[in-house]
């Protein structure tokens, strides 16, 4: 998910169509095995959010078009499954959700650092790379060398991006001279990352309190979606360096607790709701 997937407004983060659709698609495909989902029932799972018909059809178009899903006719309708570029972004996105979790409180101390030169012609790619260094949790230590706590696997996105040639990897520890706590707020935005969290525990505690309402599906597709966002620009990094009280672990039990009340009434929904076929070859 990129930053430009979000609105931000008084009220809170207002995720894009296509945040929306991938948290869809994750919540209730990903692990359905081969199928895929008939359009009509996607238009009303993501109308409960505020996404009008038009704009889910746009929006699922793009994501074809971006490899991110395929259509399947059957008769009539239209239906829509997952490819494997989309299996692999949503099962990156569930071991970050679920399994690391916001908080980070067995860092070993080693860091990875990734140096790169792109011309002024390869813009795009250059700001490809920075998206997916920033959600791999590297942040600018300077301008052409990024660093991220922990042993960060990142060899394959680079390439996949096709710049194998241009970028360097290296795995390190920091000499005792560097103070890490000053490298850190140098590296990353702390207030901002932490803001995020303070916003997203106060938003949905009081949700929690309200209980899943009568829409859990759409209460557990804005929730994931939100999260995500979230927790996009923060590296994980080591608690043991991060300020006291750091508003992660309190934002992080909020998200699990809401999440467990919605699974349960969210999954016999979509049982009701979604009208699904084998995906085919």
């Amino acid at each position: 998910m990129e930053d430009d997937d979000i609105l931000e407004n008084p009220d809170g983060p207002q995720p894009r169509p296509q945040s929306l659709m991938l948290a869809f698609f994750g919540n209730h495909v990903l692990d359905e095995g081969e199928l895929c989902v008939y359009s009509g029932s996607i238009i009303d799972v993501l109308g409960r959010v505020g996404v009008g018909e038009q704009a889910v059809r746009s929006t699922l178009t793009r994501m074809v078009g971006r490899g991110l899903l395929r259509r399947q006719r059957e008769g009539r309708r239209m239906y829509f499954g997952l490819t494997a570029q989309a299996v692999r972004v949503l099962e990156d996105g569930r071991i970050r959700v679920w399994q690391q979790g916001a908080v980070n409180d067995d860092w070993d101390g080693d860091w990875t650092l990734l140096g790169f030169s792109l011309p002024e012609s390869r813009q795009r790619q250059r700001h490809d790379l920075r998206s997916r260094l920033t959600w791999s949790g590297f942040g600018a230590l300077y301008s052409g060398l990024w660093i991220a706590p922990g042993s960060v696997d990142v060899a394959g996105i680079v390439a996949e991006l096709g710049l194998s040639a241009h970028v360097k990897i290296f795995h390190a520890r920091a000499d005792g001279a560097t103070d890490i706590e000053v490298m850190i707020r140098d590296t990353w935005d702390l207030e901002s990352i932490a803001a995020r969290y303070v916003s997203f525990d106060k938003r949905w505690t009081t949700q929690l309190g309200a209980g899943s309402g009568a829409d859990p599906i759409g209460t557990r597709l804005r929730l994931v979606s939100e999260w995500l966002w979230t927790i996009r620009t923060d590296p994980r990094l080591p608690a043991r360096h991060l300020p006291r009280a750091w508003p992660a672990r309190a934002a992080q039990e909020t998200f699990r607790r809401v999440a467990e009340q919605t699974a349960a009434p969210a999954e016999r929904m979509a049982r009701e709701l979604l009208e699904t076929a084998p995906l085919r070859e």
